[in-house]
């Protein structure tokens, strides 16, 4: 049996990086036109933006309590485990390995696959399997990349993550030019006459979502004490300044209208100001977004589904730890697998993105009902438990999370109707599991 554990060998600038890398993905590039579809006024956009990130924050607060008292490579399945016993422990873990990050991988997978058959035409050589394919093949490489080493994983999500700031960072200048060059916005008239905030905020949540991945690498952070803190607060501190501004330039180019008309506002952002090759550039950074956070999932993803397995079975392969790489290289490899057959489902369906956003958000909403609570039920159960950082305002705070994130469960189910299905089939599948490993 490998006794191998993870060692504090992470800066909170790595764990930062993972945060705002797992966070600002598809999301901006993709939901934007949504949240304005369903509200009439710029402001109020501006609004429904800075709302998520303040209540995004509140959940970040929550992680780091528990990150801090309890550091483990499991993250919240730690947590989770920890308030309400192995059994919801393992559901957690299984969910994140069936549906959550292996569903997350293959629907930014199929943004990589689509952005970059826009550039280039492969489907005299793919045919219609073109984004399928790419997807596949940009999974096997990021895997290969991972099982080298967690420097050169956390390396790699450095420089993505970077270039993905960068890409933000063009839209804001090329709003700018529009100012200083005198050119007009676009017409800045209403998208829709009422608002539907109920639909926008359920958008903008999911643009926010997978911050709390960070609380993985907990037990390998240098400071022990505050380290997961200030990696949680900077990351999203970083995501939420950036996806303002998109926003502002999306409107002060396209106007509220154009934007809610878009179905690719960074490139058509950058057409409109600079012409067709600042176009073709962003669909390169759209791209390399995809590529960051799919590098991200395989950091955090495969540390749940360690530390599942060493509690469970530690003679299993998954629960094996490589201590020369630092990486947990069987769990990789299975998310990777798991992934690869999700991209098979959604190129089967014919629905690519769309079928991955149905299968994956009510199973994650769910879970993250559970974990605001433990935050309170551990307080209770432990209260001797060291805690280098706590919550202020408890236990309002974290009761305003798991409110927030209740309703975000109702809204997903919702909005997914008949697609949740499959995700909670699968999800139900590991219950089964679960009791027949029992016996």
């Amino acid at each position: 049996m490998n006794l191998a554990t993870p060692e504090r060998r992470l800066g909170a600038r790595h764990a930062a990086a993972l945060c705002v890398g797992m966070v600002v993905g598809a999301g901006i590039f993709k939901t934007s036109p949504m949240v304005a579809q369903s509200l009439p006024e710029a402001g109020q956009l501006y609004l429904a933006w800075a709302l998520g990130g303040l209540l995004s924050f509140v959940g970040a607060l929550c992680f780091a309590e528990l990150a801090a008292a309890f550091p483990d490579a499991g993250g919240d399945y730690h947590f989770l485990s920890r308030a309400y016993g192995r059994r919801l422990g393992f559901l957690f873990a299984w969910s994140r390995f069936a549906v959550i990050h292996t569903g997350s991988m293959a629907l930014l997978g199929f943004v990589f696959g689509d952005y970059l058959s826009q550039v280039v035409d492969l489907s005299p050589w793919l045919g219609t399997h073109a984004s399928a394919l790419l997807a596949a093949a940009l999974i096997v490489g990021l895997t290969g990349l991972n099982l080298l080493g967690v420097r050169v994983g956390l390396g790699t999500q450095l420089g993505l993550t970077t270039l993905v700031i960068v890409g933000l960072l063009l839209l804001g200048l090329a709003a700018g030019a529009q100012h200083v060059t005198g050119h007009p916005p676009a017409t800045q008239g209403a998208a829709t006459t009422t608002a539907d905030w109920g639909t926008a905020m359920v958008f903008v949540f999911l643009a926010y979502g997978g911050w709390s991945d960070a609380a993985t690498l907990s037990a390998e952070m240098r400071d022990d004490k505050r380290g997961i803190v200030r990696a949680l607060l900077l990351g999203l501190g970083v995501v939420m300044a950036l996806y303002l501004l998109a926003n502002w330039a999306y409107v002060r180019v396209l106007g509220l209208p154009g934007l809610a008309r878009s179905e690719a506002p960074a490139a058509e952002l950058m057409r409109v100001a600079f012409g067709r090759g600042a176009e073709l550039l962003m669909v390169g950074v759209v791209t390399l977004t995809a590529l960051s956070v799919m590098n991200a999932i395989l950091i955090a993803g495969p540390r749940t589904t360690y530390a599942a397995a060493r509690d469970l079975a530690s003679e299993w392969r998954l629960a094996h730890w490589n201590a020369r790489r630092g990486t947990p290289s069987a769990a990789v490899v299975a998310t990777a697998l798991v992934a690869l057959l999700l991209v098979a489902l959604g190129d089967a369906t014919r629905g690519g993105f769309s079928t991955m956003v149905d299968y994956l958000s009510p199973v994650y909403w769910a879970f993250l009902v559970l974990s605001g609570g433990a935050l309170i039920v551990l307080r209770r159960r432990e209260p001797e438990a060291p805690r280098p950082f706590r919550v202020p305002l408890y236990p309002w705070l974290p009761l305003l999370f798991s409110a927030c994130s209740c309703y975000l469960l109702w809204a997903s189910l919702v909005y997914v109707k008949a697609g949740a299905l499959i995700g909670v089939a699968v999800l139900a599948a590991g219950g089964l599991l679960l009791l027949l490993l029992k016996r």
